[in-house]
């Protein structure tokens, strides 16, 4: 038999879903896949105003818990920080937020003999849209500890390590879909958007389907579904996330018209460069038409130089001769 249970997509339900510590220990338990023994959540909530929201406001909601987890000998103290997001591109704020949970001097424990040891970190990142990897509703990101003498893989563990670095899982909400492969993906169904009715505030799930450990926050989310305020605050979210999309398409919308405009304001350009550019070359064959007459020109004065020099040269040898014919009649006695 199908129940009704809140979409937990949505920022209100998630935050009604973890405010019941049994169910937020289970949830965290079943996605790292270590025994939460206990759990205590430090919520922090942000509304964030822009100046393109005209009075509308965006909630980016975050979770701190302090964990105790179980381990072989005992027990570990980890720092576990949740952040639900509708989008993967706001990286620069992951990075700056959990940049504070590393320097937060809070973040540590006093052992016995004084020192201070720094909380290994653990970060849960539920992300509305997929990251490119497609068909892994879930993903864990770690980091091992290599040899680099022997490239073998150090097994030991080191609270410096541990300080340092962290392990992180991804929930891609939009590739929890159908098969369930193990009882995580099972769990998380509860966010298969598949499921939803009519009415996208709902889901429709088999409380059956579920095991009996899981139950409790199917019950928590059936409850959620009942409650006026909740349901409310999901149609407050509609219209903030209906006025960004709006904002976005107008935007969007504006900067392609820009965008045209200056692309046909290029081409006029464009054209007016071309025109002068035929210009310029009808100047340029005007300039050769013209050089090759100046060099007609000059060839035919050339030719005439040459003719003179020809002809100047015929003069003075006729003068070499006739001053020659009067030498020789000088000397015969005849002039």
């Amino acid at each position: 038999m199908k129940v009704e249970i809140a979409n937990p997509i949505y920022d209100v339900v998630f935050k009604y879903m973890m405010e019941d510590n049994a169910v937020a220990k289970l949830l965290v338990s079943s996605i790292i896949g270590e025994d939460v023994i206990s759990l205590y959540p430090k919520p922090q909530e942000y509304t964030v105003e822009t100046a393109t929201t005209e009075g509308s406001s965006l909630t980016v909601y975050r979770l701190d818990f302090s964990a105790k987890i179980k381990t072989s000998d005992g027990h570990k103290l980890v720092l576990i920080e949740m952040q639900k997001a509708g989008f993967p591109t706001d990286i620069m704020r992951f990075r700056r937020y959990l940049g504070k949970q590393y320097a937060d001097e809070h973040n540590s424990i006093e052992r016995e003999d004084g020192t201070v040891e720094a909380l290994p970190i653990y970060t849960i990142y539920f992300l509305g849209k997929e990251l490119g990897i497609c068909k892994t509703p879930v993903l864990k990101v770690f980091s091992g500890v290599m040899d680099m003498g022997t490239q073998q893989i150090v097994e030991a563990k080191s609270e410096f390590i541990e300080s340092l670095n962290h392990q992180s899982w991804i929930v891609q909400i939009s590739c929890v879909q159908e098969p369930r492969r193990n009882e995580l993906e099972l769990l998380l169904s509860v966010f298969d958007q598949n499921n939803r009715t009519s009415d996208h505030h709902i889901l429709n799930v088999r409380e059956e389907d579920f095991p009996e450990k899981y139950r409790p926050l199917i019950r928590r989310l059936k409850q959620a579904a009942s409650i006026p305020e909740v349901k409310e605050q999901m149609i407050a979210e509609d219209e903030v996330l209906n006025y960004f999309k709006n904002f976005v398409r107008s935007e969007t919308y504006k900067v392609r018209k820009e965008l045209a405009q200056k692309y046909i304001e290029l081409e006029e350009k464009d054209i007016e460069i071309k025109e002068k550019d035929i210009e310029i070359k009808e100047k340029d064959i005007e300039i050769k038409e013209k050089d090759i007459e100046i060099k007609e020109i000059n060839k035919k004065i050339e030719k005439n130089n040459k003719a003179i020099e020809e002809k100047d040269k015929k003069i003075e040898e006729a003068e070499k001769e006739l001053e020659a014919m009067r030498q020789k009649l000088q000397q015969a006695g005849l002039l």
